[in-house]
């Protein structure tokens, strides 16, 4: 995730498995399953599939780090374009901004102040 630059959502979204997946396996919680190591390795071919079940050589098979860098960065773009996209047609009932102390305040388009 550090090296493509992905969040845990996004890193989850690209191999098409649930966000607690990746926080358990994160947390120590969870070892990564063989169907989780497929889909990695399915969505990041260029990761050396030894450094991952192993943890030794080189993470990156040299020959296509570039590649497939330029496309996850290619995917993520359509992905938030197809969000923003999605956000366009819909309206703005509130806004809540929550502060670090507990306290929030809650705003309304609608209404005016």
């Amino acid at each position: 995730m550090d090296y493509y630059g992905l969040s845990a959502s996004a890193f989850a979204e690209l191999i098409q498995v649930q966000r607690s997946s990746i926080s358990h396996i994160l947390s120590g919680r969870n070892k990564p399953s063989l169907d989780f190591i497929l889909k990695l390795n399915t969505a990041f071919p260029d990761v050396n599939l030894y450094w991952l079940l192993n943890g030794t050589g080189d993470m990156i098979n040299s020959s296509s780090s570039t590649a497939t860098k330029d496309t996850i960065t290619q995917t993520e773009v359509l992905q938030s374009k197809h969000i923003n996209s999605q956000t366009q047609s819909k309206n703005i009932d509130r806004i809540v901004i929550f502060y670090r102390d507990g306290t929030f305040e809650g705003y309304h388009p609608d209404v005016m102040e």
